[in-house]
C-alpha cells in the first residue's frame, strides 16, 4: 500500500509560529508525541481567536474536540523553531474537520501530519448547534 505524498507548506492556509521548549524533550531526545497535539491545539484556538470565533469564557457557542489523529514523519528536538499550518478540509453543519502539519524550521515538507475535529457545540447544554454565518465564512477562508 503507498502513501499519499507528505504535505507542503503550500497544502495550508493559516501558519502558527511556536518555539520548542527545552521540557518538550523526552528521555529519547525528541519531542514526545502529546506535545505536537498541543501545538495544533493551540494554532487552531489562534484562529478561532483571531477571527473573533473564539472569545474565551465568554462564547455563548464553542468548538469541543471531537477527534484527532496525527502522522509522525520526522524527528522534531528542542530547540527547533515550528510551524504549524492549518486549513478547513470539510464544514459540516455543526462541525469542522482541519488538517494540519507541522514544519520544523523553514523546511518545505511536514514533520507530522493529520486532522483535529471540532464539533459546535451551546456551551451552557453542551448540545451540537449549527456553525454561525460569520464563523462559516472565516472557516471558508482557509479552505
Amino acid at each position: 500500500m503507498s502513501r499519499p505524498p507528505l504535505s507542503t507548506r503550500a497544502d495550508y492556509r493559516y501558519f502558527q509560529t511556536i518555539t520548542t521548549r527545552w521540557q518538550d524533550n523526552d528521555v529519547f531526545g525528541h519531542v514526545n508525541n502529546v506535545v505536537y497535539y498541543s501545538w495544533i491545539d493551540t494554532a487552531v484556538n489562534n484562529f478561532l481567536i483571531a477571527n473573533g470565533i473564539l472569545e474565551l469564557g465568554g462564547s455563548e457557542i464553542v468548538g469541543v474536540v471531537a477527534e484527532t489523529n496525527l502522522r509522525y514523519l520526522r524527528e522534531i528536538a528542542y530547540p527547533d523553531p515550528i510551524t504549524v499550518g492549518i486549513r478547513v478540509e470539510k464544514l459540516g453543519n455543526s462541525s469542522v474537520r482541519y488538517a494540519s502539519a507541522v514544519f520544523r524550521a523553514d523546511e518545505n515538507v511536514a514533520s507530522a501530519e493529520g486532522f483535529f475535529v471540532h464539533v459546535y457545540v451551546r456551551r451552557e447544554t453542551m448540545t451540537p448547534t449549527p456553525i454561525p454565518a460569520i464563523q462559516r465564512a472565516a472557516f471558508q477562508s482557509i479552505m
